[in-house]
């Protein structure tokens, strides 16, 4: 709750009236000082009824890819006996307000307001939460409360269509392939059987153990996995335009496009940002989902100090052996670590390197990689038939 200037002031004059009435023993000056007490007094009690309104919202849709148009409707439903006297409301979207008419909405009645979400930059548009702000009818205190859960908006980076996508050396003994149907001779668990499964894969000996079919299921492991590591170091991106550093942008959009077409392709892929943060996403009802998908991840990825995380990454890579291929994606500033890139090209059989915004181009040979450089993601994908070196 909030008094404002002119409830200060009159408050201010109540008590100051009050103190000359009693001092002064003047029953008139102590009159008009209990009357703006009250007053005072009366506002809060005003203010400080919660009306009673309903907030939902709908956005078209909530997932565009960035420059793509995108809308919110918000409707405001009073579900209270009174008329919603002395009401303002204004909605949050992103940096700018959206004012909402509420002012007498009567009882059993909404309002609807649509707007446009900002998309010109990738991101995380929080929408929300209504602010709805009640004053006295003399103005002398308001109280705002939110109403309703913040939706997010996502606006994931452009996706530039790639002709090929590189399916490095499999790790199968029958050598290097281009694309093996699913189902190969490689064992890998067994499960329960489902309708329009093959009874050739039906495995008896364990079916007649649990009484019940089991089929077996297995793996294709010639397969080529791809590994995108993202590097999102602020270091490896020290060129900002308006507080923004193109070459990220370019990065995030080159990641977005590669994983795009290797799901097209029916390609394994796997999405690493080298300073991952944990993202919470706060869904309508107020709850929360974990579940982050790759582009959604790309849309919430922002830069880091954590000057090491490239090769804290690189570390976890050699370990792991995530794929097949590994491509890494940075900044001018991120030439200085392609030394612990390089060192990779004996546990992934191809890795390719992805330079943004750099003034001048990478000399050819550093650390023995395939490196693009290119301004942004568009160029990235004009010239990546010209690396298919797979």
């Amino acid at each position: 709750m909030g008094i404002t200037a002119r409830g200060i002031g009159l408050l201010v004059a109540a008590v100051l009236l009050l103190g000359a009435g009693f001092r002064f023993a003047y029953p008139e000056l102590t009159l008009l000082g209990a009357a703006g007490g009250a007053a005072v007094g009366y506002a809060a009690l005003v203010a400080a009824w919660r009306p009673r309104l309903t907030v939902t919202r709908r956005a078209d849709p909530d997932r565009v890819a960035r420059g793509e148009p995108a809308s919110m409707t918000l409707t405001v439903r009073n579900t209270g006996r009174l008329r919603s006297a002395n009401l303002l409301a204004e909605d949050r979207c992103g940096e700018r307000t959206v004012p909402v008419p509420v002012l007498r909405l009567r009882p059993g009645r909404d309002t609807e307001v649509r707007y446009d979400v900002p998309t010109h930059r990738r991101g995380v548009v929080p929408v929300g939460p209504l602010r709805v702000t009640r004053r006295d009818p003399l103005g002398l205190v308001a109280l705002a409360r939110p109403y309703g859960a913040a939706v997010p908006v996502w606006v994931h980076p452009r996706i530039h269509p790639l002709t090929a996508v590189p399916r490095g050396a499999g790790r199968s003994l029958d050598g290097r392939v281009d694309g093996v149907p699913h189902g190969s001779i490689t064992f890998d668990s067994l499960r329960e059987y489902v309708v329009g499964d093959e009874l050739r894969r039906v495995h008896w000996r364990t079916s007649a153990r649990v009484g019940e079919l089991m089929v077996r299921e297995n793996v294709d492991t010639s397969l080529p996995r791809l590994v995108v590591l993202l590097d999102n170091r602020a270091a490896a991106h020290p060129q900002r335009v308006g507080g923004v550093a193109e070459s990220f942008e370019s990065a995030c959009e080159a990641a977005a496009s590669i994983v795009t077409a290797a799901h097209r392709a029916d390609l394994p892929v796997l999405l690493l940002v080298a300073a991952a943060e944990p993202t919470e996403v706060t869904t309508p009802d107020g709850g929360a989902d974990g579940a982050l998908g790759p582009l959604d991840r790309l849309a919430a990825a922002d830069l880091s100090a954590d000057g090491g995380a490239v090769r804290a990454a690189t570390t976890r890579l050699r370990q792991d052996r995530l794929g097949d291929t590994l491509i890494f994606l940075t900044g001018p500033g991120g030439r200085d670590e392609l030394g612990h890139v390089g060192a990779l090209r004996g546990a992934y059989p191809s890795v390719v390197v992805g330079v943004f915004g750099a003034a001048e181009p990478t000399p050819p040979g550093t650390a023995g990689l395939v490196v693009v450089d290119a301004a942004d993601g568009a160029q990235f994908a004009a010239e990546w038939d010209g690396v298919r070196r797979w």
